[in-house]
């Protein structure tokens, strides 16, 4: 933004804001631009924008593949890769994958990263992370446990690096930067290939628990009314809502978000669409059950939850109203993910920034 807007947005002075302004481009951090053009009389305004070249890179390991991003200040996505495995990865086989790619990446001239400065990489898990260290309690779907994987990481990249949650990473990327923007009380919910997690925001703080591991939603046991829409007798909620069920019933062995979602949408089959309603029933109560606990303004659904909510909203949203309390409902508002897939990366990216973000004239590691 301008450097006018910037001075009425923190109420400092237009001096102060110039002085900040380039001490921040002198650390390579932002750049002023030309300003942008104005019928207004006077003197336009610089404008002042994230360095591009400032990056952190991004992964998320999942059961089927492991997705590294190179991910800017301003939020962008430089490149990214999606690297799909015959098998899980361990935590030293995904430390070593970075390095290999970044490396890859470093070297590929104008298509790759060039002399860009990496700061740090953000690593978003399918699993318990320990807030105080970063250690991968367990991440039962990649066979993980009390996995050091920071350490593996910064070991093998040279780079600071941070661990969370990744459904809880979501939560905060779209509380920042997409459907949650400016709303102080959401769920957030992610369905991907391990399973369910999810992400809260209260009063606008992410609430991590005592440990860092609250908002398993994945491992609640759901309340199914027909008898017949059970899958997995004594089964937790990722057990009978599942990405795995869904894959199987439109043919695919693995797929991205955007090539299931399609699929879906191709298919004129039956039996899709009995998987998807059933799918959404179960969902319906397990969203019910958390608006009545925590009264959210906002729930939002993303991965291939998302894709559930889309093919139907008004039945889910139908679903919630009729379970939960009728005063928990009244404001409630049922939103996808508006990054998309970009999601977890760009929270994993938020996570790697902090603590530029936190002291950005610090002098700590940087490539």
């Amino acid at each position: 933004m301008s450097r006018a807007r910037l001075t009425a947005a923190t109420g400092l002075n237009r001096s102060t804001v110039a002085s900040l302004a380039a001490e921040l481009a002198d650390l390579g951090l932002v750049e002023e631009r030309a300003p942008d053009p104005t019928n207004r009389v006077g003197r336009p305004s610089p404008v002042i924008a994230a360095h591009p070249g400032v990056l952190a890179i991004a992964v998320n390991p999942e059961v089927d593949a492991v997705t590294i991003a190179a991910v800017g200040l301003d939020g962008t996505i430089a490149v990214r890769e999606r690297v799909e495995t015959d098998e899980v990865v361990s935590p030293e086989q995904t430390a070593a994958l970075v390095r290999e790619v970044v490396e890859r990446w470093r070297g590929a001239g104008d298509a790759g990263l060039g002399d860009a400065r990496l700061v740090a990489v953000g690593l978003a898990v399918p699993g318990l992370v320990r807030a105080s260290d970063g250690l991968v309690r367990l991440a039962p779907h990649l066979e993980w446990a009390d996995a050091p994987l920071r350490a593996l990481v910064e070991e093998a990249t040279g780079l600071p690096a941070a661990v969370g949650n990744d459904a809880s990473l979501g939560a905060i990327a779209e509380h920042l930067f997409g459907a949650g923007r400016g709303v102080d009380d959401l769920v957030y919910l992610n369905g991907g290939a391990s399973g369910i997690g999810g992400g809260l925001i209260v009063h606008g703080r992410p609430v991590g628990g005592v440990g860092g591991y609250a908002g398993e939603f994945g491992q609640n046991r759901p309340g199914i009314d027909a008898p017949g829409d059970r899958r997995a007798p004594g089964g937790v909620l990722e057990d009978e809502v599942s990405r795995r069920r869904l894959l199987d019933v439109v043919g695919l062995r693995l797929a991205d978000e955007p090539t299931l979602a399609a699929a879906i949408v191709a298919t004129g089959s039956p039996a899709v669409a009995d998987e998807l309603a059933r799918q959404r029933r179960i969902l319906g109560t397990a969203l019910a059950n958390a608006v009545n606990v925590l009264n959210p303004s906002v729930v939002i659904l993303g991965g291939f939850l998302a894709t559930i909510a889309e093919q139907d909203p008004d039945a889910l949203r139908d679903a919630v109203a009729a379970q939960a309390m009728p005063a928990a409902v009244e404001e409630l508002d049922l939103r996808v993910a508006a990054l998309g897939e970009d999601r977890l990366l760009i929270g994993a990216a938020e996570a790697a920034f902090a603590d530029l973000l936190a002291d950005p004239i610090g002098d700590g590691p940087v490539a």
